[in-house]
């Protein structure tokens, strides 16, 4: 299934996001090429998709396998006139965007690990990296990484036990380009919404809820410290509510890391 500029452009059914979109064969990631695209005065909705990323990374700075002919590696270009402390709700957004694109596409049902991550049968298939360039009170430019296994066959052998693919999910293969037509459609209702409401997650918050994993499940929260507790629901402003298991005080994740406890592999 042809996989280029001229494919995604032809399944591109948006006014604004994935426009313009910019493709390349080959580079180190698609959040640095939008990153240099945006200081150059791209506009709002600029899409970088890559064949093969070279230097792929996740959150906390981890690797992550972006190989060629495989999965759908992307960036998008987002100006929203919001304070900067309302941006993380853009990573809920894309994660509500990607779900229902993928169960668009696929029939597949996958979850959303908080704040991040997709899982299939507990095992990762999406990843969102949000970038932001800001001062204290205005936001420049937000760049949401966006890397989606579809095609994958194999994953090394360190991979296997907590990574997946549509392909080893369904055994079918599925065209990239649509997908990424799909999503973008997807993220560019949620995200005018988002903006016609204020910039509030409020709208968003039950639907997001049903697809978040982490309700109810014991976690392991990991930032300035580290805790187990259980996740009891996802505040107005997106953020997780913990309750700890050391002294049974409710708390409010904004930022960290929350693993699963029993998948912490």
């Amino acid at each position: 299934m042809q996989y280029d500029k001229i494919a995604i452009e032809a399944a591109m059914k948006t006014k604004k996001m994935g426009h313009p979109l910019y493709f390349y064969l080959e580079t180190d990631t698609t959040n640095d090429r939008i990153r240099e695209l945006a200081l150059e005065g791209a506009p709002e909705g600029t899409l970088a998709v890559a064949e093969l990323q070279t230097a792929a990374r996740g959150r906390r700075g981890r690797a992550w396998q972006a190989p060629a002919e495989s999965g759908v590696w992307m960036s998008l270009l987002l100006r929203p006139s919001i304070p900067p402390t309302q941006a993380t709700v853009l990573t809920l957004l894309a994660g509500i965007a990607l779900t229902e694109a993928i169960e668009d596409l696929t029939g597949l049902e996958p979850v959303i690990k908080w704040p991040n991550d997709i899982l299939l049968n507990g095992k990762k298939l999406v990843g969102i990296l949000t970038e932001m360039d800001c001062d204290m009170e205005t936001i420049h430019s937000v760049t949401v990484g966006m890397g989606i296994n579809v095609n994958t066959k194999r994953f090394p052998e360190e991979l296997q036990e907590i990574a997946t693919s549509l392909y080893l999910e369904s055994g079918k293969e599925f065209n990239r380009a649509e997908l990424v037509g799909q999503a973008m459609a997807r993220f560019e209702a949620l995200y005018e919404e988002f903006l016609e409401k204020g910039g509030t997650f409020v709208p968003f918050k039950e639907r997001y809820r049903t697809k978040c994993l982490n309700i109810g499940k014991e976690v392991k929260v990991i930032g300035g410290e580290t805790y187990l507790a259980t996740a009891l629901d996802i505040t107005l402003e997106g953020e997780l509510i913990v309750k700890r298991r050391d002294n049974g005080a409710e708390e409010v994740v904004f930022s960290g890391e929350v693993s699963i406890r029993g998948e912490e592999k």
